[in-house]
């Protein structure tokens, strides 16, 4: 019998959704018997993944899309699985990443008028006022499914919502009756449920900021994840060369600028001090960034001019946000990037000036590279210079590094010094937790890549490591897993040291940040998924056991967790 859910089955092939992350309940046994149907008729349905955890199956789901660049799909039991997504949702969604979330709900007849109709005392319980309101301030779009008749194109409008800028997560919720009932068979035309194009720049937009920043004297970009598009970041390392300007990463969550370029000068998270080349610059165009600086810290001049684009220049999910720019535009960042080029090619531009400036900035590059070069090989027992320095070796050009550091995202970024885009990602929100199941996800969307995983130890035990773990060794899908051991939440801890630097909390001893006595975090992840489990401190030979590592990874096809204990 053809039902709405073999319907829905059909339209996440019809959507290319390679994989599917799940976590079934009570209202699932229309899509539970659609899968079986199809396999046993030879027809092809996505990769099911179980996931004994709903915030990891929507974290593999983001990792896979950023590693793939195509939007998967999750599906989730009744209002109780929607709220165990929590953080995960929260991801997705600032750092707009299209993923398709299909719920149950509550069957809403309870006398057996319909097939599916309530048979368990959970589905009274189960039944909310509004199921969808729970999520609907992170969704690009919610609606229900309310007949087969037109799932296909419901679930068309969810995706092209979620796959056109601002990108962003969907969701949908389906009763059980209604995957039970039978319908016809629709046939859609894709070619009229594409996304929308992505926004360009004006050509008279593009010729004033070609004409504002040939004309500057220190004319800086500032960037957060503009390379989650590659073709974005090989333009902006272009419109470098052709203009001389230096690149700035605010928080960055891709990789937007090769590391070993003259003109990339370093990143900045929450630093209470201002950055030299931030201050200096008399023009500075921010593209692609949420949070380009933070006022009380660190901040433009005064007299510099500010320039922003983006494809939400107005961040409106954001209540209170602004930079004040003198001018904001929106555009996709590749297609302003290359107008903004074809632009300058048609001005008189001064060779002295762009030479001028790219000496400046290679200059200002090159001692920083050079500092962090010192500090690598400064005898200060482990830290994380000296950790990352040791672990760079093995970062090919195959490898893929999640970083979810936290107080360490910067070190972190700054000694691996990624210089290809698409070679290191956060997660680019603000949810502990997503670097194991985003490894996880990078891993199934390139299984031929290496996947590493950097993170903290609160870090660690917020990614749910037992069905991590389990995930990876069911799925084959190993990734080795950095813990960095600094014994429990600094960040809260520099928080309220920034807030209350001479107060009670910076002369006490206990702040009730401490993991101490510290879990086996190794053994967690031997226990639910066979992993290895080594232990790296001051005294150890980091080259020595970081191969031992890898070579259990890429020999044995077994993940692997590496503790590091540090000073």
């Amino acid at each position: 019998m053809y039902t709405t859910a073999t319907a829905f089955l059909e339209v996440l092939a019809e959507q290319d959704i390679s994989h599917v992350f799940v976590n079934l309940g009570s209202d699932h046994p229309g899509l539970v018997e659609a899968i079986a149907e199809a396999r046993a008729n030879g027809r092809p349905v996505p990769t099911i993944v179980t996931c004994p955890n709903e915030m990891v199956a929507l974290t593999i789901a983001h990792g896979h899309t950023q590693i793939s660049g195509k939007p998967q799909a999750v599906i989730v039991h009744v209002e109780c699985g929607t709220q165990a997504l929590a953080g995960a949702i929260h991801n997705a969604a600032k750092a707009r990443i299209p993923v398709l979330i299909l719920a149950g709900s509550s069957p809403y007849t309870q006398q057996g008028e319909m097939l599916g109709s309530r048979n368990e005392f959970i589905q009274w319980i189960q039944d909310v006022h509004d199921q969808r309101g729970l999520v609907r301030g992170y969704m690009r779009y919610d609606n229900e499914i309310r007949t087969g008749t037109n799932v296909k194109q419901l679930v068309h409008r969810a995706m092209q919502f979620a796959k056109s800028d601002p990108k962003g997560p969907v969701y949908l919720m389906a009763p059980r009756e209604v995957l039970e009932a039978p319908c016809d068979p629709v046939t859609v035309d894709m070619e009229r449920w594409q996304p929308v194009s992505p926004i360009a720049l004006g050509a008279k937009d593009a010729g004033f900021l070609a004409e504002k920043l040939a004309g500057a004297r220190r004319p800086l970009i500032v960037t957060s994840y503009l390379g989650r598009n590659p073709d974005a970041a090989a333009a902006l390392e272009a419109l470098c060369v052709q203009l001389g300007i230096g690149v700035m990463e605010s928080v960055p969550s891709y990789v937007n600028l090769p590391h070993d370029s003259p003109f990339y000068l370093g990143n900045f998270w929450n630093e209470p001090q201002r950055n030299q080349d931030l201050a200096e610059a008399d023009l500075v165009l921010v593209i692609d960034s949420d949070v380009p600086w933070i006022p009380t810290k660190n901040r433009p001049g005064e007299e510099a001019q500010i320039y922003h684009i983006d494809v939400d220049p107005l961040k409106e999910q954001m209540p209170l946000w602004y930079i004040e720019p003198n001018r904001s535009f929106r555009a996709d960042a590749e297609l302003a990037i290359r107008a903004i080029m074809d632009a300058a090619g048609e001005l008189e531009l001064s060779a002295e000036r762009i030479a001028e400036r790219s000496a400046h900035y290679a200059d200002r590059s090159g001692h920083r590279r050079a500092r962090l070069v010192d500090e690598q090989s400064k005898d200060g027992g482990l830290t994380i210079a000296r950790l990352m320095a040791a672990l760079r070796p093995h970062i090919d050009a195959e490898t893929i590094v999640m970083n979810e550091g936290i107080t360490n995202y910067q070190p972190v970024f700054d000694h691996l010094a990624p210089v290809r885009p698409g070679a290191m990602f956060a997660s680019g929100g603000g949810s502990l937790g997503w670097n194991g199941g985003a490894a996880i996800g990078a891993k199934m969307a390139r299984p031929d890549a290496t996947v590493v995983a950097v993170s903290g130890d609160g870090c660690y035990m917020f990614t749910v490591p037992s069905s991590v773990h389990w995930i990876a060794r069911r799925y084959n899908a190993p990734f080795l897993q950095i813990v960095l051991n600094n014994d429990g939440w600094n960040a809260p801890r520099h928080s309220a040291l920034a807030v209350h630097p001479d107060g009670h909390a910076s002369k006490a001893n206990d702040l009730d940040l401490s993991f101490s006595p510290a879990p086996d975090y190794g053994a967690i992840a031997a226990a639910a998924g066979g992993a290895a489990a080594f232990v790296v401190d001051r005294d150890s030979n980091l080259e020595s056991v970081l191969a031992q590592a890898f070579a259990v990874l890429k020999n044995e096809r077994r993940a692997v967790v590496v503790e590091a204990r540090l000073d």
